[in-house]
C-alpha cells in the first residue's frame, strides 16, 4: 500500500508519532511531506497550497491512502490536488484548537478552528490521540457553529463523531523492556518551557515542595525557547538556593535522558494543556510514578492517587507514593500492542 503521509507543522510530538509509523509498517510504502513547525498562523491557513506545490503528479496517481496531521487544511488541499480527491483519507488529531488554552482569543485562533472543522468534514475517518481530545473537539467545534449567524447543516459533524477512533501516539516498545534499576527518591519535571505547561503551578509545587523538607533532586528538565517563562527561572533559583536542584535544560542525548527517568522515582506535570502526555507516558514506562494535575487527559491512564487539584496535594503524592506498577497502566499504549488497530484501520479504508 502506497500511504501519503502529511506532516504540515512537524513539532517534536508529531515527529515522534511519523517515526514510529512509518518505521513500524515496513511491508507499506510512506511518501511523507514535512513542513517546519514555525509560523502557526501562516502554516495553518498556508499549508495546502505549499504541499500542493511539493506534489508530483506521481506521488498522487500512485497514493492508496492519505495519512495527515489535523493541521493539514485537507478541504483546500483536495481542492488544489483533484487526483487526492477520492482518496481516502485518515485525519490524525494530536491535539486541537478549540482546547488549547490561548491568552487571548484573536482572529488566527478562529482561522486555525474553522479549518480544523472543514478538514474533519473532507477526511474519510478521523482519529484523536486520546478521548480528551475527541470529546474536546466535537464540543468545541459545536460551540463555535452555534454561534454563527445561519447556513449551518443540521447534524453537521455527527457521522464523523459516532465513527471517531482513538489511537494514542505509540509508545516505543523498548521502553518497557528496559530492566527496572535502583530508584533514588527524586522527581522529573520534563516539559516544554512555555506557558501552556503550567509554570506558575510548577513554582508553587517548587515552593511547597521546598518547605516540605523532602530529600529528592528536583530536575527541570525539557525542550527550551528563546524567551523562559520568569516563574520557571524563579523555580529554578529558588531548587538551587536550597541546593536541591538536579539535571536543568534539554537534554541532548535520549539515553542519557531515559536513565534520569529511570533512575528517578517521580514525574511531575504541571499542565494547563494536555491531549495525551508523552512525557508523563515516557517517564511512566520506565517507572516513574506520576504526579499530576485531576484534569485533562490525565484520568484516563492515571489512578487518582497519583493526580492532585493543589499545590500542597502533589507534595502529598511525592511524600506518600503509591503503591502500583506505573508501566501497566500505559502498556496499552505500547507500539506492539496497537499495531493491529492501525493496521486494521489501513487495511479497511482502502
Amino acid at each position: 500500500m502506497n500511504i501519503l503521509l502529511l506532516s504540515p507543522y512537524d513539532a517534536v510530538s508529531h515527529q515522534y508519532w511519523r517515526r514510529q509509523i512509518t518505521a513500524g509498517f515496513p511491508a507499506h510504502h510512506f511518501e511523507v511531506l514535512t513542513l517546519p513547525a514555525r509560523y502557526f498562523g501562516w502554516r495553518v491557513r498556508g499549508n495546502a497550497m505549499t504541499l500542493a506545490d511539493q506534489m508530483t503528479a506521481d506521488q498522487v496517481a500512485q497514493t492508496d491512502l492519505v495519512l495527515a496531521t489535523s493541521m493539514t487544511d485537507l478541504a483546500t488541499l483536495k481542492g488544489l490536488v483533484p487526483g487526492l480527491a477520492g482518496v481516502p483519507c485518515v485525519l490524525y488529531f494530536h491535539e486541537n484548537q478549540f482546547a488549547f488554552p490561548s491568552r487571548q482569543a484573536s482572529d488566527r485562533d478562529l482561522a486555525a478552528q474553522m479549518t480544523s472543522i472543514y478538514s474533519a468534514l473532507a477526511a474519510t475517518q478521523l482519529v484523536f490521540n486520546s478521548a480528551f481530545n475527541r470529546d474536546t473537539f466535537f464540543a468545541g467545534a459545536k460551540a463555535l457553529l452555534r454561534k454563527m449567524p445561519d447556513g449551518v447543516p443540521a447534524e453537521v459533524l455527527a457521522s464523523q463523531e459516532f465513527n471517531a477512533l482513538v489511537l494514542p501516539v505509540p509508545i516505543p516498545d523498548p521502553l518497557f523492556n528496559r530492566t527496572p534499576s535502583v530508584r533514588r527518591p527524586d522527581l522529573v519535571w520534563n516539559h516544554r518551557w512555555e506557558h501552556d505547561k503550567g509554570p506558575e503551578r510548577l513554582l508553587e509545587i517548587v515552593q511547597a515542595y521546598v518547605a516540605s523538607g523532602l530529600p529528592g533532586k528536583f530536575h527541570i528538565v525539557g525542550q527550551q525557547f528563546r524567551t523562559i517563562p520568569p516563574a520557571i527561572s524563579e523555580a529554578i533559583a529558588l531548587l538551587t538556593a536550597h541546593q536541591l536542584l538536579g539535571e536543568k535544560g534539554y537534554i541532548e542525548n535520549l539515553t542519557q535522558y531515559h536513565a534520569l527517568l529511570a533512575q528517578s522515582q517521580f514525574v511531575l506535570s504541571t499542565a494547563d494543556h494536555e491531549f495525551q502526555g508523552l512525557a508523563v507516558m515516557e517517564a511512566m514506562a520506565l517507572g516513574c510514578l506520576p504526579v499530576v494535575p485531576d484534569a485533562l487527559v490525565y484520568p484516563e491512564y492515571v489512578p487518582a492517587e497519583s493526580r492532585y487539584t493543589t499545590a500542597a496535594e502533589a507534595v502529598q503524592r511525592l511524600a506518600h507514593p503509591a503503591g502500583y506498577a506505573p508501566r501497566d497502566c500505559v502498556a496499552p499504549m505500547a507500539f506492539q500492542a496497537q499495531a493491529e488497530s492501525w493496521h486494521n484501520l489501513f487495511i479497511r479504508l482502502v
